[in-house]
């Protein structure tokens, strides 16, 4: 994909930056019986109505496609990459396959240069000779220095690290029973060899060089403002009144927001 800079024709497109979708799919709702319906979440109680998360509410309503890139122990999966899609639910792109021994079809995660016609395997009985380009399968079946996504915390779970647009881990050692992996933040984990991970790169690596241009995009992908605390009154905000009152900057709660102050408590030796 690439990125594309629209005609400054008024203030909202002057610094617009977007990413040409031209390779997508142009219908993808194909398959009506892997969506599910969705409403717009208003970030409030259903019981009370109170604010549970704030700055969100009032975003378009849109459906939901059903990822699917669990690998069971006694299946192999043969899927054949019929469309990259849009999904109005995250920033990556997603594939519709057609598993070719299930006979049906299901939404995955589409890594990077994985194009319509490829074939995608998911086992976990692979050799290191027969891997590709977003093939799925255990920790210990993929070699050193590979870079990954669509990490488990737990074997034949559903993924939990490295999922958004343009992210990758590496796989830093691999033992027989864990393996230490680099996260894009930069930070090591150690999990069990048997999770199950996605060799490659979530597409839409361009996705953090695009520019909205207005706020109104985000309001409709659900986005509320953001107003600052100095700007509140003294019963909404520690900072409200126009001053700070000599203190540092705090949350709304009062909890230190500088100074790497963090919540959780480092681990004891």
């Amino acid at each position: 994909m690439e990125l594309k800079k629209l005609k400054p024709i008024n203030n909202s497109s002057r610094h617009t930056i977007k990413i040409q979708k031209n390779l997508l799919s142009k219908n993808n709702k194909i398959i009506r019986s892997i969506l599910s319906k969705k409403m717009k979440s208003h970030g409030r109680s259903s019981i009370n109505g109170r604010i549970t998360v704030r700055h969100k509410g009032s975003g378009v309503k849109h459906l939901y496609r059903n990822i699917y890139e669990n690998i069971n122990d006694k299946t192999n999966n043969n899927l054949l990459v019929l469309a990259n899609c849009y999904d109005p639910n995250r920033h990556a792109f997603i594939n519709l396959n057609f598993d070719l021994k299930k006979k049906n079809f299901s939404y995955s995660t589409a890594p990077e240069d994985v194009f319509p016609g490829s074939l995608i395997k998911g086992s976990n009985n692979f050799q290191n000779t027969s891997l590709g380009l977003g093939y799925r399968t255990q920790l210990k079946n993929i070699p050193a220095g590979s870079l990954i996504h669509n990490i488990t915390l737990k074997p034949n779970k559903n993924s939990k690290y490295v999922r958004a647009a343009g992210t990758c881990g590496q796989i830093i050692q691999c033992g027989l029973t864990t393996a230490k992996i680099k996260l894009p933040s930069k930070k090591i984990i150690d999990i069990s060899s048997n999770n199950q991970a996605t060799i490659g790169i979530v597409s839409n690596i361009q996705q953090n060089l695009t520019i909205i241009g207005k706020a109104g995009v985000n309001r409709r992908l659900g986005v509320r403002p953001t107003v600052r605390g100095i700007a509140m009154n003294p019963v909404d905000h520690p900072h409200g009144g126009r001053t700070n009152g000599g203190m540092p900057s705090v949350s709304p709660w009062g909890l230190p927001t500088k100074g790497g102050y963090y919540l959780r408590k480092k681990r004891k030796v």
